[in-house]
């Protein structure tokens, strides 16, 4: 039997999973779930370690001088590069603006970053581009730096896309993954699902009555005229993006050290997108968002936000879903049609890799 590889320096690490059991990178580890967060955790966090880092929101918060501003950064591989509902450029635009905004920010200035493969048709960057200039003047917003790297063909996959983003800190407002309180009640700003089952849609070819769409969509506008009205009262949001509403929920169990409650009938899910998921075995609180918003507010304002949200064209089918409490801490569960209770943890890798 051949010897094994040398355990890199990490082998000592005590972390709840082996994550030292993985010597080199796996799909898992950019999945939104428990490997990503160990890689995180136990890797780049030690190496990089500083205040602005340690609150790991979607956006690090930081004073320059008098302002305070917001931080975020993302890469975009989704395959297709075009799909229902949109592209990799409205994703790489909307998914960095949305960033800012559950920070509490007001997006303002994005940088774009391409990684081409050689033989890339232009037409295609043309149009990837075009997505993104229209999303951004949508989201008012202004791409003003980038960079362009290509690599010989066979060494990447058509187009990859890195972003960053700054915006403005509202003054009055104090948002993060580490505040939600017990008592909150839990806000979901439309159905879950939709963008992760757009693109298993066209990867598997299934077809239903309704087409099912990306839901990708910039969320500023939407999140500014909640914060307007009850700014202070909302303590934390999130983008369930990689690992779905579930992997978001049990991010802020833990940084809170609270507990979530959820009632899964009010957890709000297209049939369609029900339907692929019951075709593929996968469960729609773990499949990717890129237009939704999970909202953690005083008790006493969430029928106020609920109005607000439903008011709004990106809001329609918002619903109150739960509420933090001083029970289970760090540990999300969820009251089922059959009225039992079931606790969802987080996914250890990837359910559907490359989705965004």
């Amino acid at each position: 039997m051949p010897d094994k590889p040398a355990m890199p320096d990490f082998a000592n690490w005590s972390c709840p999973l082996p994550l030292a059991d993985y010597p080199t990178i796996v799909m898992g580890h950019g999945g939104g779930g428990k490997l990503g967060n160990e890689l995180v955790e136990h890797l780049f966090l030690p190496a990089f370690r500083n205040p602005a880092l340690e609150n790991l929101g979607d956006a690090a918060v930081f004073d320059l001088g008098s302002s305070r501003l917001a931080l975020s950064t993302d890469s975009f591989v989704v395959q297709p590069l075009f799909f229902p509902g949109g592209s990799i450029g409205e994703l790489a635009v909307n998914g960095t603006v949305n960033d800012l905004a559950v920070s509490g920010a007001v997006p303002r200035f994005l940088s774009a970053s391409f990684i081409l493969e050689e033989g890339f048709p232009l037409a295609q960057i043309a149009a990837i581009a075009d997505a993104m200039a229209k999303a951004a003047a949508h989201a008012g917003v202004r791409i003003i730096t980038g960079d362009t790297k290509v690599v010989e063909r066979g060494h990447g996959d058509g187009c990859y896309i890195n972003t960053a983003g700054v915006g403005v800190l509202r003054p009055e407002v104090t948002i993060g993954p580490h505040l939600a309180q017990p008592g909150d009640a839990v806000l979901v700003s439309g159905t879950i699902g939709d963008h992760g089952m757009a693109i298993m849609s066209v990867r598997e070819g299934l077809e239903f009555e309704s087409q099912i769409r990306s839901d990708c969509a910039a969320l500023n506008g939407l999140i500014a005229e909640v914060l307007d009205a009850v700014g202070p009262n909302v303590h934390a949001m999130r983008d369930p993006t990689r690992g779905g509403l579930a992997s978001t929920l049990n991010e802020i169990a833990i940084a809170s050290g609270v507990g979530i409650a959820i009632d899964e009938t009010m957890v709000p899910v297209r049939p369609e997108v029900q339907s692929a998921c019951e075709l593929l075995g996968l469960d729609p609180i773990y499949v990717a968002n890129e237009g939704k918003a999970v909202f953690f507010v005083a008790p006493e304002v969430a029928g106020r936000v609920l109005e607000i949200l439903r008011a709004h064209p990106l809001g329609r089918e918002a619903a109150r879903i739960g509420h933090v409490t001083t029970e289970h801490p760090r540990m999300l569960v969820a009251r089922t049609a059959m009225g039992a209770n079931r606790v969802i943890p987080t996914q250890i890798g990837e359910q559907l890799p490359r989705i965004c």
